[in-house]
């Protein structure tokens, strides 16, 4: 039988002494934690494990015995290591040993209590594996991924193997802080042994967390309850915050703060995790923001913008009337219904001369405006996008409203002529059935149904270019307001401390691990080096991804053009926290 002995690499060159560590049945493996040095007494040894496993949880034990020379073994230590095989009573009973002046190693497990069987041996081989006690303690074993050629139940029984390695090692904290414990003569040597690897800074900004997190839990509690005011409810109020990005990026960003500041301590390492993403991305939005706001407010550029704002809406407003006039000629040489296309070029040249009028009007306040909307920057530059996204919805305000009536007037001759198309094959549409019935009509119905067939089907080539022309300008503003959201979208939900973590400390996103072999001779026994595999790049941020409430797709393409082509009001962009239609 081969038994599988993990050792840390910190304890290869440490004096004599025990091995303190946990014994895995299930694996056949003993994790050894820390080297207990001579000289020492048993019975404080045995204290210092119990009080360890009351604290720890975790069943604690003397595997056996450590040797850095094969001579001290033979001439001083022999009898005295063989007897506290029977003082400490484990089996298997470890005995490693590293000989002096080479790097060649001994390993052995000895079975005290020997079964009558014959067969049974009382000695085994011991496969050495060397671990970094540091990394294994602060890493995170993630769920195995899918490997190929390898069968589902031997990937289950390895990953359970390296969870209880893994497992063991981290909740084995107590044993590495044992001077703790009423400070204990027994002398450790394990990954801290040249000292705890802390700062007074550290310790100050640990022992301040405590009020600063109470304090600002208090506050965000306060604006949560001040935002659940029924004053906010009522009509306008309610239809304006679900309108404006700028609220909705607010409400997200106070969830965030109101997670990450709670004095609820974390469950596990995922809600940890969590915490740390949306706190390092809420203070690399902020910082973003700053330097937005620094750029806005230096060389005067928010008078510079304001003063560009009015010539910019003007030449606009100069192409959507040359594009009416050209519209109300003879577009591209096609023959349109004279009437109808005097009628509508005229009314969307009267609304642009009211929307023109109107930013005129507001020419004196825009500065102040734009200086008062540019502090928001401060807040985050989620927040600066967000409302950028609603000031272009309100600019281009004249664009959606032609958009509107030139769907809805389409609209209103397609189903009308699909409706007169029905009553040509004697068909009907059953409202309450929601379904098409035969049906038979009288002579002056079809005369009637002809008639205004006739009407719309002529009149359908002007309207239709109407609103082709105002669908292609509001898909253009539409396009412009997702990237924004999309840019939101992605700042949002980017895991920002997990990616700074698989950059800089690898080891501590684990996806599994790898065995190097450091000697494989005949009569000596295996030693490996186990590695630590990180966690790729795409499952981190697949893992770790932060919910937003930004924009997504809400139709596919085929129901999108279909959608076009009846003419129904689209939006191809909405929030996560909306209902499908």
């Amino acid at each position: 039988m081969v038994l599988k002995a993990f050792f840390p690499t910190c304890c290869a060159s440490v004096d004599s002494g025990l091995l303190v560590g946990r014994w895995v049945p299930e694996q056949s493996a003993a994790v050894v934690l820390a080297v207990v040095h001579f000289p020492f007494i048993p019975i404080q040894v045995k204290e210092l494990l119990a009080q360890v496993q009351q604290a720890s949880q975790l069943g604690m034990a003397v595997l056996g015995t450590w040797c850095h020379c094969q001579q001290e073994l033979e001439e001083s230590l022999g009898h005295f290591l063989e007897g506290l095989g029977t003082i400490f009573s484990h089996d298997p009973w470890l005995q490693l040993c590293r000989e002096k002046g080479t790097r060649c190693w001994s390993c052995k497990a000895i079975y005290h209590q020997v079964s009558s069987s014959p067969d049974t041996p009382s000695e085994d081989q011991v496969m050495l594996i060397f671990y970094d006690q540091r990394k294994v303690l602060l890493s995170w074993l993630h769920p195995p991924m899918t490997v190929p050629n390898c069968q589902a139940g031997d990937v289950t029984a390895s990953a359970r193997g390296l969870a209880a390695i893994f497992d063991t090692v981290s909740r084995s904290k107590m044993l590495f802080h044992s001077d703790r414990f009423d400070e204990s003569p027994v002398r450790l040597s394990h990954w801290q042994s040249e000292g705890v690897e802390a700062s007074i800074l550290v310790e100050l900004a640990k022992w301040a967390s405590g009020p600063v997190c109470l304090l600002v839990a208090s506050m965000l509690s306060i604006i949560s309850a001040a935002g659940t005011w029924r004053l906010w409810n009522l009509w306008p109020l309610s239809f304006i915050r679900s309108k404006l990005s700028a609220c909705e990026q607010l409400r997200h960003r106070l969830e965030q703060l109101s997670l990450v500041f709670s004095t609820q301590k974390a469950q596990s390492p995922t809600q940890l995790m969590r915490k740390a993403n949306m706190l390092v991305s809420v203070l690399v939005d902020v910082a973003l923001g700053l330097l937005l706001l620094s750029w806005l407010y230096s060389n005067d550029r928010i008078g510079q913008l304001a003063n560009a704002l009015i010539p910019g809406a003007d030449r606009v407003a100069e192409e959507l009337q040359h594009l009416l006039q050209w519209l109300m000629g003879a577009p591209a040489g096609l023959k349109m219904n004279r009437a109808l296309d005097q009628v509508l070029g005229r009314f969307f040249l009267y609304h642009i001369h009211l929307w023109i009028s109107y930013i005129h009007l507001m020419s004196p306040f825009i500065e102040h405006i734009l200086w008062h909307v540019g502090l928001s920057a401060c807040l985050g530059l989620t927040i600066a996008l967000s409302i950028l996204s609603d000031i272009i919805a309100l600019l281009t305000f004249h664009i959606y409203c032609f958009y509107v009536y030139g769907a809805r007037l389409y609209c209103l001759k397609i189903y009308g002529l699909s409706s007169l198309w029905r009553l040509f094959r004697g068909k009907k549409w059953n409202v309450l059935r929601q379904r098409v019935d035969s049906c038979s009509y009288d002579l002056d119905q079809l005369f009637i149904g002809t008639l205004l067939f006739t009407i719309l089907i002529f009149l359908l080539p002007t309207t239709a270019l109407y609103y082709l022309v105002f669908t292609l300008l509001r898909l253009l503003v539409v396009t412009v307001q997702g990237l924004i959201h999309l840019l939101m979208d992605f700042i949002n939900s980017l895991p920002l401390y997990s990616l700074g973590l698989r950059l800089c400390r690898p080891y501590r996103l684990a996806a599994g691990v790898k065995f190097q072999v450091l000697e494989q001779e005949a009569g000596r026994p295996l030693r490996l080096l186990m590695q630590i595999n990180p966690l790729p790049y795409s499952l981190v941020l697949c893992t770790y991804r932060l919910p937003s409430y930004g924009c997504h797709p809400k139709h596919s393409w085929s129901s999108l053009c279909c959608k076009l082509f009846l003419g129904e009001l689209i939006y191809p962009w909405r929030q996560r926290g909306d209902k499908q239609d």
